[in-house]
């Protein structure tokens, strides 16, 4: 008999799996968050909005710092759950918003999306809650978000974590043809449960699923599939667009505080690269290759290497994931 590749055997096992029908509203309603979910009133563009958040503190006086976690696209501030718990329990207190146009947050419509402007709304967010030095752990797009603010406010940030964060090349530049944001609404329209399935386990876990990832899944699923799905589907094309037009790899020689890169080997996400040449989507998305150059192009930068872990190793690996976390920030700022 022929060994079958592991990849086949999962999407074969995928597609013949029953999907998860769950239904949510536009800002995640009938989703549990794992702590007490807030708002943050704000206006933003001339629109009255509200930033969700989650705002975790130690019991007693714990360590006296702060970290603020930040999503990647395809998650949300519950993603973190995990992440939170540890933090928590070693004395940090933790804040993780839902950024503008994402999960528990306002959706507004006619809304300009830039990292410049996600930025902004958080610092925001952080003045309100006297929140002035904290760690910035940004994942994904979230990594992306979270070194724009770094450039943006230097001053007030004491450390920041990127964990597999895209922007570490420039797909346009690298040949990726530019899709309008019409068509990428398009594309989002027919996302489902399994359609977001199939593209995590092609590339963010090397064809290799767990049950558990499944609840993320869900979570954004039910956003596409419930009642707000047309304005859930247009801000997910216009943050497709920023995250696409706006990559973070030119401006890593400007940043000017301490950087820790955590970086899953078998990740493979490149955004756009469906829609490049063959011999162009080849070379993208090498996170090896792209997590070294990062680490050489930022001026004080640490790189911890996850060979065997894909583009959540924070979600794949939680207990390595921390432990490395926990290790690197009990360490001295350079």
């Amino acid at each position: 008999m022929h060994r079958i590749a592991p990849l086949v055997l999962a999407l074969a096992t995928l597609s013949a799996a029953p999907s998860l029908a769950s239904s949510y509203g536009g800002e995640l309603q009938g989703f549990d968050y794992p702590h007490p979910r807030q708002a943050h009133a704000l206006t933003s563009q001339g629109q009255s909005l509200s930033m969700a958040y989650m705002d975790v503190r130690p019991e007693g006086a714990g360590n006296g710092r702060t970290a603020v976690l930040m999503h990647g696209k395809n998650f949300c501030g519950p993603t973190w759950e995990e992440t939170i718990a540890v933090l928590v329990e070693a004395g940090w207190r933790v804040v993780a918003p839902d950024q503008v146009g994402f999960c528990g947050s306002s959706k507004p419509r006619g809304y300009q999306f830039s990292f410049a402007q996600l930025a902004a709304n958080t610092h925001g967010l952080l003045e309100a809650l006297g929140v002035e030095r904290p760690v910035l752990v940004g994942h994904s797009m979230g990594g992306m978000l979270a070194t724009r603010y770094a450039l943006q406010y230097p001053d007030a940030v004491e450390r920041l974590v990127l964990v597999n964060p895209i922007g570490l090349e420039d797909w346009q530049a690298e040949g990726v043809p530019y899709a309008s944001i019409d068509t990428m609404a398009e594309s989002e329209r027919k996302t489902t449960f399994d359609s977001i399935k199939a593209y995590q386990l092609k590339f963010y876990y090397d064809g290799q699923w767990a049950p558990r990832y499944d609840r993320w899944v869900e979570m954004l699923a039910g956003m596409y599939a419930g009642p707000d799905r047309e304005i859930v589907t247009w801000n997910q094309a216009q943050t497709s667009e920023m995250v696409f037009t706006q990559p973070m790899v030119h401006e890593f020689p400007a940043l000017r505080v301490p950087t820790l890169l955590m970086i899953g080997g078998k990740d493979r996400t490149a955004p756009g690269a469906n829609r490049a040449a063959p011999e162009v989507a080849a070379r993208l998305g090498d996170y090896p290759v792209l997590g070294r150059k990062a680490a050489e192009a930022i001026p004080d930068a640490t790189l911890v290497e996850f060979p065997e872990l894909g583009h959540s190793p924070q979600v794949e690996a939680p207990a390595r994931f921390h432990e490395a976390l926990l290790r690197e920030l009990g360490r001295p700022a350079n």
